[in-house]
């Protein structure tokens, strides 16, 4: 989120925390840590994607840090709107395009792989093309700057995959105490119900925004960035 990052810092104080712990529970200390550390809680709290998730479960753990959260292409909370984000994903992508994205799944899912750095970033790019509107073409995905760490990744999604399953995910957001807005393209192939419905039952002050013309990554979308920014900016006021 280094774009983002840079733009709100024009008005605001602004912490872009790179994760490395390999743990879920490590990341949640690791998020922690930071805010206490660098910030002046309570912070707004933006997440997007998996940042969504680990935003989530901090500002439930530790309510005090967090005076508001903000959840930008948050993936589904329960398990029952998965296969919605597979099959619309999969739609998008060519019959080769299709097989290649099946076949990396199942590498990264197999206790035999050994390096899974490569299938990461071969799995970003075929995601980026499914999940993508009108993307900027001028604009570098920055995330190309970092390396891909598969062993973080694999730690970390098995847990958080584990707890969608059993509905500790969702029950997270029930312990949250702030204000809660979801901002979520209208083409984001992580489907807007797995989001809105979930926690429109569970907390007292929540909003669900949907961007018309958005894929999964609302800053590099031509149609949406501005928009995208401006509600953050009447956000953070």
């Amino acid at each position: 989120m280094a774009p983002v990052a840079r733009r709100l810092a024009r008005d605001y104080g602004t912490l872009e925390p790179i994760q490395t712990a390999a743990t879920l529970e490590g990341q949640v200390q690791e998020l922690k840590s930071i805010l206490e550390s660098h910030g002046h809680p309570p912070v707004a709290l933006i997440g997007f994607s998996w940042g969504a998730w680990l935003s989530l479960i901090v500002a439930a753990r530790y309510p005090t840090l967090v005076k508001k959260l903000l959840l930008v292409a948050c993936g589904p909370l329960e398990e029952r709107y998965v296969s919605a984000l597979r099959d619309t994903r999969l739609s998008r992508l060519s019959a080769d395009e299709k097989t290649e994205y099946e076949s990396v799944v199942q590498a990264l899912d197999s206790p035999a792989t050994s390096d899974r750095d490569p299938l990461l970033s071969w799995l970003h790019k075929l995601a980026s093309k499914a999940d993508t509107y009108d993307g900027l073409m001028d604009q570098r995905d920055e995330s190309d700057r970092l390396d891909r760490q598969g062993s973080v990744f694999q730690g970390v999604w098995d847990a958080a995959a584990r707890l969608r399953s059993r509905g500790d995910l969702i029950g997270f957001a029930q312990d949250i105490q702030c204000p809660v807005i979801a901002i979520h393209g209208d083409y984001d192939p992580h489907p807007a119900a797995g989001v809105e419905e979930p926690l429109s039952g569970v907390l007292r002050d929540f909003r669900f925004v949907l961007l018309e013309r958005c894929g999964h990554t609302p800053w590099m979308e031509r149609q949406a960035r501005e928009r995208f920014y401006d509600i953050l900016r009447a956000e953070l006021l």
